[in-house]
């Protein structure tokens, strides 16, 4: 192509708009077949329950976040926000650890705030404390319980600026992924835990240009064992258990596609005693 010619460059906004332009036929369809998630026109904005923030009592703006966590040298800041399901009725939490890109993908029992405080509660108690060092969000409604899951978590809160989910590129980028495995429209209430670890593996052990071709877990697994052996060694509940055995053989008992996954020889962080890094 011509890399070095500006005049020879488009933007992605440009290209979606020449492919939406196409009358409807056979080239249209071919076209919109190729674009990464298949849209075949802008998607509305969400119909159903509004996630509008109103007002989110002491929200902190992401403007008094840490500077370390801008330039991503630092580990353990992380983005998060809610995928919902069909009629806004079901949700999928999603969190993005800033600098290695590992994903947490929760499922949750509703939609609203108590579920989100539950949810990212239960979740990040699997993440050692020294890779909880912030949490960003927008500004849904659904963490109006915010300084309930500082003190959950031992983690604070910061929100972006309204309509700026830039901000959140790294979780949004996420979503997007997501998204080719829970389509809009899908109920997520349905989905099994099984699958949704499936999901989360499928996104973790993906290599990233971004991380010289690594994956998100290996980047983590090795930042995790780096601050476990500052403290001796050990998982959460500072056992003496190897962090990197196979897969529990429970977990062997589900779906086939996961069985050969997981059969490749991939694995989860998972200590013995029960606890996950």
């Amino acid at each position: 192509m011509h890399p070095e010619d500006l005049s020879q460059r488009v933007s992605h906004e440009t290209i979606y708009q020449a492919v939406y332009l196409v009358p409807r036929g056979e080239l249209r369809t071919e076209l919109i077949a190729e674009l990464r998630r298949s849209h075949a026109k802008r998607m509305p904005r969400a119909r159903g329950t509004s996630r509008k923030g109103g007002n989110i009592v002491n929200l902190v703006p992401l403007s008094e976040r840490p500077a370390e966590a801008d330039s991503r040298l630092v580990p353990g800041h992380w983005e998060g926000d809610f995928i919902k399901g069909a009629r806004n009725a079901s949700a999928i939490g999603t969190a993005v650890e800033r600098h290695s890109r590992f994903v947490l993908l929760t499922q949750m029992n509703g939609c609203t705030a108590q579920h989100a405080l539950e949810g990212f509660s239960r979740r990040f108690k699997t993440v050692i404390p020294e890779m909880r060092q912030s949490f960003t969000y927008d500004r849904g409604c659904e963490m109006a319980r915010h300084q309930e899951l500082t003190e959950a978590t031992d983690m604070p809160v910061y929100f972006c600026e309204p309509y700026s989910p830039w901000q959140r590129g790294s979780n949004e980028n996420m979503n997007g992924l997501v998204r080719q495995f829970l389509p809009k429209g899908t109920d997520l209430s349905s989905i099994t835990p099984q699958k949704l670890a499936y999901i989360e593996a499928m996104l973790n052990d993906r290599p990233r240009k971004i991380l010289d071709f690594r994956t998100p877990r290996e980047v983590y697994t090795e930042i995790v064992q780096a601050k476990l052996a500052e403290t001796g060694g050990h998982c959460q509940n500072r056992c003496t258990s190897d962090l990197t055995p196979p897969l529990p053989a429970s977990w062997m008992r589900i779906r086939p596609q996961f069985q050969s996954y997981v059969g490749s020889g991939h694995f989860f962080m998972w200590c013995r005693c029960g606890a996950l890094p």
